[in-house]
Order: structure tokens, then sequence, then C-alpha cells
């Protein structure tokens, strides 16, 4: 049994799943400091006696990774470890009362909508006032800037509406003041995100108003690089495109996930479109922005999805020469519409498909990766590793794209700023290159 605390509580807060929980988890925290809470963020030494952890509860490995961190918490609590756990986040509020029955030696549940009562629970108050006031996870040069809250999209695969609610944008006049307090603190790249960013401002302005939104972000000193994430194609607004071309500020990056190009599985999955349509929007982004490089993903095995739907989907990406790809295996998510669906592709099968459309997604990278070769590109490095210093082009994002490499033994470089590099060499997912103007 440990010595309890003899001094202020310690509140470590772990973050799972995405990129909306870590903006979550950073808000959580600028409330908890303002509060005078000595709190951090997964800290290294495991020694906070209050732990607070966002879940994901997307689909079944995210569900099974935040079910075993409670668990590892709770048996935590048990030993005398740690005096309090808390869990919030999105398996929370979707699974609340079969959380509370299973594992008990949890202090409290909280949804995704309940910060004020989390912040009671530790004993801090909400304060309203705090527009943009969050504690930073990332590193000191990007942050992530969520525009909206849930989502009105009826995927038939998708259980983010149940855990996140209805599409609620954020107004142009608060996601400034939270980009000019990011900027100040030294932030340099900001990653836009929402579950879809193109619904931006239907509900409060009656009208698409994401173009609008990034003419107002580009004029913040200090941010030098503004990236799109999770585009939906129905009724993608294409002014969006003409400012991507026409500031700089705006990488020419685009991350939409299609999921499928079969016009009867899109139909099933309610995504509102077809897949002539999709190849025609395709076709758009390259036509209006040239040097785009689009992120997207695709599900495969869901029910319907034939060996011959298969290869339709494979010989798409083929033809679209993504630069950036994902893929995942259909999840049968309870209280989806999907879920009436028989999910009757075995598992190995749809692995499998998975494996074949990575393995030909690392040809098409090393592919174009290839012609990058003896070009130079503007990077900004994130981190060092080892000998190695690891950055990003504007046609990579953080943790899911490929990486620019210098070798740190050769040269020195400066973390979060942005250097114009040479590439020498290409493999499938990684780019190596020298500094063109320092040694």
């Amino acid at each position: 049994m440990r010595t309890k605390y003899t001094k202020q509580n310690k509140i470590n807060v772990v973050t799972l799943g995405c990129s909306k929980n870590v903006i979550d988890s950073e808000v959580l925290m600028g409330q908890l400091k303002a509060n005078n809470k000595e709190v951090v963020h997964e800290d290294a030494q495991d020694d906070g006696n209050i732990v607070v952890i966002n879940t994901c509860g997307f689909i079944g490995k995210a569900k099974e990774e935040s079910v075993n961190t409670i668990l590892h918490y709770a048996q935590k609590k048990e030993n005398g470890e740690v005096d309090k756990v808390f869990v919030t986040g999105c398996l929370s509020e979707r699974y609340k009362p079969d959380l509370e029955k299973e594992i008990q030696n949890v202090d409290q549940y909280f949804g995704t909508h309940d910060l004020p009562n989390l912040l009671k629970a530790l004993e801090a108050d909400y304060k309203h006032e705090l527009i943009g006031e969050r504690l930073t996870t990332t590193p000191k040069h990007y942050a992530y800037l969520k525009i909206a809250e849930g989502c009105d999209r009826p995927c038939s695969f998708c259980a983010i509406p149940l855990m996140r609610g209805k599409h609620v944008s954020k107004s142009i006049e608060d996601l400034v003041i939270e980009t000019k307090k990011l900027a100040e603190k030294g932030i340099k790249e900001l990653i836009l995100i929402a579950q879809d960013l193109t619904y931006y401002g239907l509900d409060i302005y009656k009208k698409r108003a994401l173009a609008t939104l990034l003419k107002e972000l580009v004029k913040i000193d200090g941010i030098e690089w503004i990236r799109l994430h999770y585009a939906f194609p129905k009724g993608f607004p294409l002014d969006v495109l003409e400012v991507m071309k026409n500031e700089p500020k705006i990488c020419n990056y685009l991350d939409i996930p299609l999921q499928h190009i079969n016009t009867e599985l899109l139909k099933s999955m309610k995504r509102g479109t077809t897949s002539e349509k999709t190849r025609e929007l395709v076709a758009k982004f390259r036509k209006l922005v040239p040097n785009i490089a689009i992120r997207t993903t695709m599900i495969v095995g869901y029910p319907g999805e034939t060996e011959e739907r298969f290869q339709e989907l494979k010989a798409f990406i083929r033809e679209s020469k993504f630069e950036r790809l994902g893929c995942f295996t259909y999840s049968h998510e309870e209280n989806t519409s999907a879920y009436e669906l028989d999910d009757t592709i075995p598992q190995e099968i749809k692995e499998q498909r998975v494996a074949e459309i990575m393995e030909m997604q690392a040809e098409i990278s090393f592919n174009l990766n290839q012609e990058k070769v003896g070009k130079v590109f503007t990077c900004i490095f994130d981190r060092k590793e080892g000998n190695d210093y690891i950055g990003r082009t504007e046609y990579d994002s953080p943790d899911v794209d490929n990486e620019v490499i210098v070798d740190a033994t050769k040269h020195f470089l400066q973390l979060g700023t942005f250097i114009d590099i040479k590439i020498t060499e290409a493999t499938d997912f990684d780019l190596y290159g020298v500094p063109v103007t320092l040694t």
C-alpha cells in the first residue's frame, strides 16, 4: 500500500482515441489549471493520485483498448496506488450503464457533454470565460482546432452521432480567438478537425461556411500552415478548393474518407453519393488544385461486399493513386442501421482484404515518392529519434502520413521550424533528405 498524498492532489489525464478526444482532454486540463489544480497528461511516472480516462468507443479494437485501460487503473485503485478513477469520453457516453455494472471500482462515469459535472467531481468550477484556453499536448508547433462537435450524417456503420450528438458549429469569432491564443503560444501549424468539416456553419449561418472561416484564420499572424481533416464527399463546397489554391497558408492537403466506390454499397452505407459522383469529385480536386495530396480511408468487409465489389474498389484505388490511404475492416456496431444487416464476411477475409489494399497502396506510395527524389520541399520537424530528425512536408499530417528523415549526425535542425529539404532517397512511406541551406 503506497503512502497517501499529503500535498495537493495530482490529476493524471489519459487520452485514448482520435484527435477530437485530444482536444477534449486539453480543454479539461485548461479548466483544471485555471482552478489551480496540478494536472499532467499521461504522466511518464504514472504517479497521479487521481486518474481521468478519456475513452474511445468507435469500433471494436478502440473499445477493447478503452476497457483494458479502465480495468488497469481500477486495479491500481484496488491496490492503493491511486485514490480515485474517473472515466469520460465516447465509451462512457455509449455504454455508461454497462460500465457501471461491470467495472464498479470507478468513482464515476461521465459522457461527452459532461465537462461541468466532471470538473465538479474533481472539485473544480467550470469557467465559461475560458474561450480557447487549453493545455496543448501536441508538440509546441502544431495543434488541432475542433471547429464543430457531433454529426448529422446518417452513415449506416457509424456510431459517432450516438456518442457525440448532433452537429454543432463553433462561431467564427470564437475560433479566431482560440487560434490567436494558440499562435501566441508558438503554434505554427493548425489542423482543422470535425466529424465533417464541410457541414461547418449550416446550423448557425444557414450556409456552408468553411471557406469563410479559412479566410479569417489565414489572417492570424504566426499561423503558417492550415490543413483540413475529415471532409464528407456529399455536398462538398468547392469554394474551399479556391481558398486552398489561392491562400499559401492552406496546405494542399485534404482528408476525405470515401469508404467505398461500389454504388450499391455506398447506398447501403447511406453515404448519399454514387460511384460516378465520387469519381467526378476526385477529378474536380485534381483539376482545381493540381498538386493536392488526397488522404482517404476505405472500409472492407461491409455486408454485401462480394469479391467482385472488392475488386471494383481495388481497381478504383489503383486508378486514383491517392497520395495517402488507410483501410479498416468493417465493425458491426450495435444501434447503427447496418447492425440490422448480416455480418457474414469472416474476419480473416476482411483482414486479407485490408492487407491486399495496403500492399497495393504501398506500391502507389513508393512510385509517388520516387518522383520527389531530387526535389526540394519545405518541411517542419516534429521530433528527434536517435540519430534522426523526423519531419513532414505540407502534404503530410502528423502520425498518419509520410515522414521526412534527416541524419542528425550530419546536420543540426531546430525542431518546430520550417526548413527546405532536398529529397535524396525515398521508400514506401519515408523520404530521406538534406537541408539545402544548413550544414
